[in-house]
């Protein structure tokens, strides 16, 4: 992709780096080479469909099969039609893949199979799976996208300096439009495992997130700059925010998704960069959380450097089981202690419900409104929020600072608006 491209998204991934944990020791991986690919003719089928198998792919995880799938790719988004890409059960193993358009036809990715990326480092230029400038796109099935990260996780750095390398993501979406991932697993990412960057209309229903909680900066499905992003009937279990929504983003709906372990579903980090857009439209509906270090976050730094407005965020029938911080707006985020503790906040949150939160917190704080003596939030109300401290060394409390609205019905210990 163009060079401006990738500095929007490197500055846009480094805004999103959250604390990270130890990884483990890195493993090398076998790099057979690929035998010779087939005849991209000779792999299609009627109405237009190419068979990785059929051009060279070996489904026995050792061997190379990167020149096969990136085949498949050229000779699938050249044609007209409906065009689809077969991934067989079996292992593939594979470098970075670089699925660019526009295409001609509509291009469906059928994942049967599994796709293991390459431990290797030094094959990477960015991500390992990047799709770019690509319309009416489908990747669905049963198989997995494995990242392989406990190979490499011990390389990540971030939690000892802000400006570190970033690892690749799994699967990004770049100015895609009219977009469906479905039914499929991601595994074990190196670093985000989906990351969904100036998209428009994307679905996002059925799959499956998974890697362990002290992986780092592991991110379930992070999306920025993007509008008409719906994910739904998902579940996620990462080391960092199982949803994260970064700057300009808009009319996003997130219902049914079961976020644990993790860091929440969080809105930003938000004011890092200078010129971030405003993030608005969002609805989380009957999600749970379980056993989350965050629970419901918006997040931003109090050194902001961009003037922006998180606003017309809605969150109902949320059940906590022992999450962490239930409800939290965190105007003084400051991750690695980077961050001008008296900076001028520039951030502005307002117009954020809370409908019909309940369960069980491990903190005794259930409810923590944080917000800038400088710009304090407004607009937010509490309806039938009864989260609890399941403890028994403290009672349920919560904290608010700098936040104007107001609370019904809700536990009267969390009444604080």
């Amino acid at each position: 992709m163009a060079c401006t491209d990738n500095a929007m998204r490197a500055l846009f991934l480094l805004a999103l780096v959250c604390a990270a944990h130890a990884g483990k020791d890195e493993k090398e991986s076998s790099s057979a080479p690929a035998k010779e690919g087939g005849d991209a003719k000779a792999a299609s089928g009627p109405g237009g469909s190419f068979d990785i198998t059929k051009l060279g792919a070996s489904g026995n995880g050792k061997t190379d099969s990167t020149k096969a799938v990136q085949e498949a790719w050229t000779s699938a988004c050249g044609g007209t039609g409906k065009q689809t890409i077969l991934i067989p059960k079996g292992d593939y193993l594979v470098g970075p893949l670089n699925f660019t358009g526009p295409c001609k036809g509509d291009v469906t990715i059928q994942v049967d199979g599994n796709l293991l990326a390459t431990t290797d480092l030094s094959q990477y230029k960015g991500n390992w799976i990047e799709i770019l400038r690509v319309d009416n796109l489908v990747i669905t099935g049963k198989g997995t996208l494995d990242g392989q990260g406990p190979a490499v996780w011990s390389k990540n750095s971030c939690a000892k300096k802000y400006d570190c390398k970033i690892l690749p993501n799994s699967l990004v979406l770049d100015f895609v439009n009219n977009g469906e991932v479905s039914g499929i697993t991601l595994l074990n990412a190196k670093f985000f495992h989906m990351n969904v960057f100036q998209c428009k209309d994307m679905l996002i229903k059925d799959v499956t997130v998974t890697a362990p909680g002290d992986s780092p900066n592991t991110d379930g499905i992070h999306m920025g700059d993007s509008s008409g992003v719906t994910i739904v009937n998902t579940v996620i279990g990462v080391g960092d925010d199982c949803i994260s929504i970064g700057p300009g983003t808009s009319k996003v709906n997130i219902t049914g998704v079961t976020c644990g372990p993790g860091h929440g579903i969080s809105i930003g980090s938000l004011g890092r960069y200078k010129d971030e857009k405003d993030v608005t439209d969002i609805n989380v509906k009957d999600c749970t959380l379980k056993k989350t270090s965050n629970g419901l976050r918006i997040k931003a730094y109090e050194d902001a450097a961009s003037v922006l407005t998180a606003s017309k965020i809605h969150y109902e029938n949320i059940k906590m089981e022992d999450s962490a911080n239930p409800i939290i707006i965190d105007m003084k985020y400051c991750p690695n202690k980077i961050c001008t503790a008296s900076g001028a906040s520039k951030v502005t949150v307002k117009d954020v419900s809370f409908k019909n939160v309940t369960g069980t917190s491990s903190s005794p704080e259930a409810v923590s409104l944080l917000c800038s003596d400088k710009i304090p939030c407004t607009g937010v109300t509490m309806d039938n929020v009864k989260v609890e401290y399941s403890g028994t060394n403290n009672k349920t409390m919560a904290v608010c600072k700098n936040a104007k609205g107001s609370a019904t019905g809700c536990l009267k210990e969390l009444a604080c608006l």
